[in-house]
């Protein structure tokens, strides 16, 4: 579930409230979610 939510993220095909709904379902950690989001993050510094 963590790979298919991180690429939806990074095609921006989920938001963050709707990580965060998976993390409160169980689905993914709160860690997992703060990876998603941060690595998201670090790419669009970097372009």
């Amino acid at each position: 579930m963590y790979e298919i939510l991180k690429q939806r993220y990074e095609r921006n095909f989920v938001r963050k409230d709707q990580l965060q709904r998976y993390v409160t379902l169980g689905k993914i950690t709160q860690e997992q979610y703060e990876q998603i989001v941060k690595e998201k993050q670090e790419v669009e510094k970097d372009v």
